[in-house]
């Protein structure tokens, strides 16, 4: 590919790198300056995933190169280490406190019932959420930026197109437990899941459309993320 073609190109995908980017950085507490940083870093994916797309696999670009940008972008964030200690330990505190009071009520616990086990008022539960809320940005949904080279097998690139990388990355046991994970989920929290992830609306729109506030949908997002890091921490 000739530099002409890369350039034009790489304006043409731009919009897709700055969309991915500030979609993984938005719950994080990270400067302008340092969103910046991370869109480079996706824009490096983009380069990466043109110079390494084989249109022969059947598989469409744009599939080819959001993994590529957002594992640009994962490596950056994990390099950087945006999560102070004090929050990565607030963080395993919840998904832990999920995880015992759902086997303990054998089915998923209410807000209420959640702030009372932490020992925590419902105001003080939901300021907790809201400062831990960024902590689960980076998850296993989130591919290495290698996965295309490490899988580049026909099946791992068909799971690619089918959007169902997971089944070749962990294990079969995982995948089911986090399945009936998502099915125990409020319907509110599955809703919001289902919105922001499949129908990738941002989270000031899925507020508009059920008439709650940004802050609570992010609130409810957090709540639904921990509930299934604390349902699946035994598969890990």
């Amino acid at each position: 590919m000739d530099k002409k073609t890369r350039d034009e190109l790489i304006l043409k995908y731009a919009p897709l790198v700055k969309n991915i980017t500030m979609r993984m950085a938005a719950k994080l507490p990270i400067d302008p300056a340092d969103k910046e940083d991370l869109i480079n870093a996706g824009i490096i994916g983009l380069m990466s995933a043109l110079e390494n797309y084989d249109a022969r696999r059947n598989v469409k670009f744009e599939t080819f190169a959001r993994f590529r940008i957002r594992g640009a972008v994962l490596d950056e964030l994990r390099a950087r280490d945006w999560t102070p200690r004090s929050t990565r330990s607030k963080n395993n505190k919840l998904e832990d406190a999920f995880a015992a009071l759902e086997r303990k009520l054998g089915r998923a616990p209410d807000e209420s019932e959640l702030s009372q086990y932490l020992g925590l008022s419902l105001d003080e539960y939901f300021e907790l959420l809201d400062e831990v809320k960024g902590a689960s940005i980076i998850s296993r949904e989130d591919l290495p930026p290698d996965y295309l080279e490490k899988y580049s097998d026909e099946e791992a690139m068909e799971a690619v197109e089918r959007s169902n990388p997971l089944n070749r990355i962990v294990g079969m046991e995982l995948i089911e437990g986090l399945t009936k994970a998502i099915d125990r989920l409020p319907h509110k929290e599955k809703l919001v899941l289902s919105l922001y992830y499949y129908e990738e609306l941002t989270m000031k729109e899925i507020g508009k459309a059920l008439g709650l506030t940004e802050s609570r949908v992010c609130q409810i997002h957090a709540q639904a993320t921990f509930r299934l890091r604390g349902a699946v921490k035994g598969y890990r």
